[in-house]
C-alpha cells in the first residue's frame, strides 16, 4: 500500500484537523510510512521537515490514544476488582 506524503496538500490547520480525525492504526500507518520515505534519504530539505512535522504530530496523537486506551483499561480492571488504586497495572 502506498501514501501519498505531499508535504502541503493540506493546508496546516485542516491537516492538525485531520490527523485528530485519524483512528490510532491510521496515525501509526501514516507515521511509519513518513519514516520510511526519510529513510530513504530521496526527500528535499524542505519536505524532509515538512514530513518530521508531520510525524511529530502522528507522534503525539499516537500517544494520547494509547494513554486514552489504557486509563479505560484500568477503569476496567479496577472495576473487576484488580489492582487497587495506586497500582500499576503490568504492561508487556
Amino acid at each position: 500500500m502506498t501514501y501519498s506524503l505531499e508535504p502541503f496538500a493540506i493546508p496546516p490547520a485542516k491537516a492538525d484537523k485531520a490527523i485528530e480525525e485519524l483512528s490510532f492504526e491510521g496515525a501509526l500507518k501514516e507515521l511509519e510510512a513518513i519514516v520510511s520515505r526519510l529513510e530513504q534519504g530521496e526527500v528535499d530539505l524542505e519536505d524532509s521537515i515538512a514530513l518530521y512535522e508531520r510525524g511529530q504530530a502522528l507522534k503525539a496523537h499516537c500517544e494520547t490514544k494509547l494513554k486514552s486506551a489504557e486509563g479505560r483499561l484500568e477503569k476496567i480492571v479496577l472495576g473487576a476488582g484488580g489492582p487497587q488504586i495506586g497500582e500499576k497495572m503490568e504492561t508487556a
